[in-house]
């Protein structure tokens, strides 16, 4: 038997499988561990060797679903129990100077 495209024929079972935490086809089925992520273990796998992976999995390519809010509170100074003020009189005020402004004409 060679090494080549005879061998390759012959492969046909799976030992990876989709992860359940980042969805790649990196699971190993006997070993348990995705080889992409290090699932199941608490942290993800990360190394500095490879710079390109860590900046497709960095901080910001997801959704950042509590991040994002937090940015936002940040800017604001983490206030709360403070009630945003009313801004339906301003509209209404605004509203009635401009529709009873007296209209100039000239003579």
């Amino acid at each position: 038997m060679t090494k080549g495209t005879q061998s390759f024929g012959k492969r046909n079972c799976k030992t990876h499988t989709l992860c359940r935490r980042c969805g790649r086809s990196s699971y190993h089925l006997q070993r348990q561990r995705c080889a992409a992520c290090g699932f199941p273990s608490a942290k993800t796998r990360r190394y500095n060797w490879s710079e390109k992976a860590r900046r497709r999995k960095t901080t910001g390519t997801g959704r950042m679903r509590h991040l994002k809010v937090i940015f936002r509170r940040f800017r604001n100074g983490f206030r709360e129990g403070t009630v945003a003020k009313s801004r339906k009189g301003q509209r209404q005020n605004a509203g009635a100077a401009t529709s009873t402004a007296p209209a100039t004409t000239s003579k």
